[in-house]
């Protein structure tokens, strides 16, 4: 799982360099100002998260967690349903899909965001009372 994370963070930064470029070059011509601080704000979410399956797979190379696991797959998760929807939503002039469709997927992927960090803080509190209670 470990290496897994470590492709999923790569792939995951990688194409959020990509995107911003895309959107800062390629797609200026046709998005409004509020059709671009959408796409910004993916690319934004997606960066930030790449670093946090990095995290998740560094953390998994020196001890196993399932909480730390679930929190990187929910990191990916956020990302496809976060990012991608708002990638969708910023170009549905140009795509044509509907924004009905689109909609209820974005915030689905902020519940995955907010999934992976409590499964984090969850892992750091059980990890801080092993150690208090060794003390």
């Amino acid at each position: 799982m470990q290496k897994g994370f470590l492709i999923a963070s790569s792939l995951a930064g990688l194409t959020a360099v990509i995107f911003g470029a895309f959107g800062a070059h390629a797609l200026r011509p046709f998005l409004d100002v509020y059709q671009q601080s959408i796409w910004d704000k993916g690319v934004q979410y997606q960066i930030y998260h790449a670093l946090a399956i990095f995290a998740c797979s560094m953390y998994l190379k020196g001890e196993s967690s399932v909480l730390i696991r679930y929190a990187g797959i929910c990191f990916i998760l956020g990302i496809l349903c976060f990012s991608g929807s708002l990638y969708l939503l910023a170009t549905r002039d140009l795509t044509h899909i509907p924004t009905i469709i689109l909609g209820p997927v974005t915030p689905i992927g902020g519940f995955f965001f907010i999934a992976g960090w409590s499964l984090i803080l969850i892992q750091a509190v059980k990890k801080d009372k092993r150690i208090s209670s060794l003390s």
